[in-house]
């Protein structure tokens, strides 16, 4: 069996926003989808990705399942661009994709006899007076998210920033109150009665409350497990997925604490020397034969618009998740093998001697910072994606490796730098490798004596002169 690794789909897709749903046997994923070098958050049509319950290494392709010309809204655009969607299936056994779309406040869905469509456009989800939800004055109803309990279903929406100008939010206002829920008739398209907001605080009132450091901004999710239910959700501070805990799906309910953070700020690091380049995140936990995994996105090219799929196992421990560690083998049934040839891609820590930094809506100049990319033009095929600008100071992290059986390291390289890579097994610990980079300009491989044993990370970093881009290593006997 293949193993898994962080991101899980293929190098050259991007597929935030990622909703997991087990579905007779399969965990499909569904997410926005980002375009290499984008210029702007989900300018692509929706796809799926699905795997076995039981191989989540082997992930297969669905396509496209719904395209946004299908919504009466979805003209060509930046400003139609689709966002986070979720999935249910209804008691007809038919599956509703719910959306939103370019900032006209509506929450669309869409219907398919299949989780992985085509899907057809149904309708705006409406009141029972006709009115689309967003058309009675409400907060922006935003990243939708759909939830079945036990045949009753809720749609749970929000948006809480603050002090953003209202063209920004076509128009709309913000949540201040934090997340919203409606209940859904049995139709999947008409709500009953108004909205309540269900306690999960935004920045607004966060203040004083457990929920201060980590108030709601967006990406709501629900999900219950052993009587409870688990509000997912992306904080204020973006970079990180946080939890809420309740007795009932539609209030009351507690602050639970951090799924987990893209730079594993919390995990005895701070926003300023975060393991890895902050932006906004957004996913959910899937539950499978008794082990939980959270979902979640990390950003690449600078900037906040090619966002790729990552999942961690996590810990549940009585009623209570504990703050899952970004790693390399993700899925992986465990560490990953101490032999063989492994993409630089993989690396779930990346950052320059100036730390990291918080990728928005600007993209980032170079300078002294590497980063993930690749080369040409956004496509569904040839994955060549690597570490650039892997430059002095520069750090890659990979967590985890079997190392029993290597003796040996190799790296391949390409550019004009001429320095030192430098591997250890903790940050600023003892050297278990050094490889001499000769100056060139091609690719190239240099090959070292390596010492360690053990369950452990990698860290490479480069010390030198000039900048190489860091394509990928070799553990060997």
């Amino acid at each position: 069996m293949k193993q898994a690794f962080n991101p899980y789909l293929p190098s050259y897709e991007y597929v935030p926003d990622g909703e997991p749903h087990l579905f007779d046997g399969r965990v499909y994923v569904y997410g926005s989808h980002d375009l290499f070098n984008g210029a702007s958050f989900c300018l692509g049509d929706y796809v799926c990705w699905s795997a076995p319950a039981d191989n989540l290494a082997d992930w297969r392709y669905e396509g496209v399942i719904y395209r946004r010309k299908q919504d009466p809204l979805g003209k060509d655009g930046i400003m139609n661009a689709m966002y986070a969607p979720d999935v249910c299936r209804g008691k007809d056994g038919r599956y509703y994709l719910y959306y939103f779309i370019g900032y006209k406040g509506l929450i669309s869905v869409a219907v398919s006899d299949t989780p992985a469509g085509k899907y057809e456009f149904l309708d705006f989800v409406r009141y029972a007076d006709g009115t689309p939800i967003g058309k009675k004055g409400e907060p922006l109803q935003f990243d939708p998210g759909v939830f079945d309990d036990g045949g009753k279903f809720y749609l749970y929406t929000g948006f809480g920033p603050v002090n953003y100008p209202a063209f920004l939010l076509g128009g709309h206002k913000p949540s201040r109150h934090g997340a919203m829920c409606f209940e859904l008739c049995d139709d999947m398209r008409t709500v009953k009665g108004d909205f309540t907001y269900i306690g999960v605080k935004g920045k607004a009132e966060g203040k004083g409350t457990p929920y201060e450091g980590h108030e709601f901004f967006e990406a709501s999710s629900m999900r219950k497990f052993g009587g409870k239910y688990y509000f997912i959700y992306s904080s204020f501070r973006g970079h990180e997925l946080c939890y809420a805990v309740s007795d009932r799906p539609d209030g009351g309910f507690v602050y639970g604490g951090t799924l987990v953070s893209i730079g594993d700020v919390g995990l005895g690091v701070t926003e300023k020397n975060a393991r890895n380049y902050l932006g906004n995140t957004h996913g959910s936990i899937l539950e499978i034969g008794g082990q939980y995994y959270v979902f979640y996105h990390r950003h690449t090219n600078r900037h906040a618009f090619s966002r790729q799929a990552c999942a961690e196992k996590i810990r549940f421990e009585d009623g209570k998740f504990l703050q899952a560690e970004v790693t390399s083998c993700g899925l992986n049934s465990g560490p990953l093998e101490g032999l063989g040839t492994y993409e630089a891609r993989i690396a779930c820590g990346l950052y320059s001697e100036r730390g990291s930094y918080f990728s928005g809506v600007m993209k980032k100049p170079k300078g002294r910072r590497p980063y993930f990319t690749q080369s040409g033009k956004d496509r569904e095929k040839d994955p060549d994606q690597y570490i650039a600008n892997f430059c002095g100071g520069s750090c890659a992290l990979f967590r985890y490796f079997d190392l029993q059986r290597a003796t040996k390291i190799a790296v391949t390289v390409r550019g004009v730098g001429g320095g030192v890579i430098v591997v250890r097994t903790e940050e600023g610990g003892k050297p278990c490798a050094i490889l001499p980079i000769p100056r060139g300009k091609g690719e190239r491989t240099v090959c070292a004596d390596f010492s360690a044993a053990g369950v452990l990370p990698l860290c490479f970093s480069y010390e030198g002169k000039g900048r190489v881009d860091f394509l990928s290593f070799t553990l060997s006997e």
